[in-house]
């Protein structure tokens, strides 16, 4: 397994329930991908450098987890079609 950071940005009018909801989904798409979750890190929501989808603000997440080499592909995939999603990043944490 290698470590991973998944950095994502959910959209500012999501309600602390929705957020937990959407937390939630994220972690379950991680461990169907066989990995888990080591640590979650909530940064709230701040400001945008520039809009996207026509939103300024967002809410950040930033997940350090562990997956299999080929884990990330399903991720991204799911991550990609959630319109709750503004924005995702997964960075690998081992040098080579």
């Amino acid at each position: 397994m290698r470590k991973y950071e998944l950095a994502y940005i959910a959209d500012p009018e999501l309600d602390e329930q929705s957020l937990a909801s959407l937390e939630e989904k994220i972690v379950a798409w991680i461990q169907a991908a066989g990995g888990q979750v080591d640590k979650t890190d909530r940064w709230g929501k701040r400001r945008l450098a520039y809009p996207i989808k026509k939103r300024t603000d967002g809410t950040y997440v930033i997940l350090s987890l562990q997956l299999p080499p080929r884990g990330g592909l399903a991720i991204e995939r799911e991550l990609r079609l959630s319109e709750q999603v503004l924005r995702y990043m997964i960075t690998s944490l081992e040098t080579a």
